[in-house]
C-alpha cells in the first residue's frame, strides 16, 4: 500500500494536471505574431486542403488533424509541449521534427511561422 502512495502524489501535484489549469500558450496570440497575417498565410499556402482550420471555410481538409483548440492542447504533433517556439519550429521544419510524416515544409520564414502560429493560437 505504501509504495503506491508516492507515485499517486506525484501524479495529483504534476504541473498541469488539474483540468482548469489552462493548457498551450502562456503567451496572448497577438504577442507572438500578426494574426491577420497568419490567417492569410494559411490561406495562400493551402494549408486547409488538408486541414480543417476554424475561421477559413475553405479550410476543409481531411488528411491532417482538425486544427480546433490549437491554443489549448499540451502537445503538438505528438511529440513536443505546445508553445510559440515548439509550434513555428514545427511550422519550419516538420520533417526534421518527426521525419516520414505527412505534413510538408511549405517554406515559411521564421516571421510567417511565427505569424501563423498567433492565429493558431487564437483558437481557443
Amino acid at each position: 500500500m505504501r509504495s503506491l502512495i508516492l507515485p499517486l502524489l506525484v501524479v495529483l501535484f504534476l504541473p498541469g494536471y488539474w483540468p482548469d489549469e489552462k493548457p498551450g500558450p502562456s503567451e496572448r496570440a497577438d504577442e507572438i505574431g500578426d494574426i491577420s497575417a497568419g490567417r492569410a498565410l494559411i490561406v495562400a499556402n493551402g494549408c486547409g486542403t488538408c486541414h480543417i482550420i476554424p475561421g477559413i471555410d475553405t479550410a476543409q481538409g481531411l488528411v491532417g488533424p482538425p486544427l480546433n483548440h490549437m491554443a489549448r492542447r499540451r502537445i503538438i504533433a505528438g511529440v513536443m509541449q505546445n508553445t510559440p517556439a515548439n509550434m513555428a519550429q514545427w511550422l519550419l521544419a516538420p520533417q526534421q521534427v518527426v521525419p516520414g510524416n505527412a505534413m510538408p515544409d511549405v517554406g515559411l520564414t521564421e516571421a510567417e511561422a511565427l505569424d501563423v502560429t498567433a492565429y493558431l493560437y487564437t483558437l481557443e
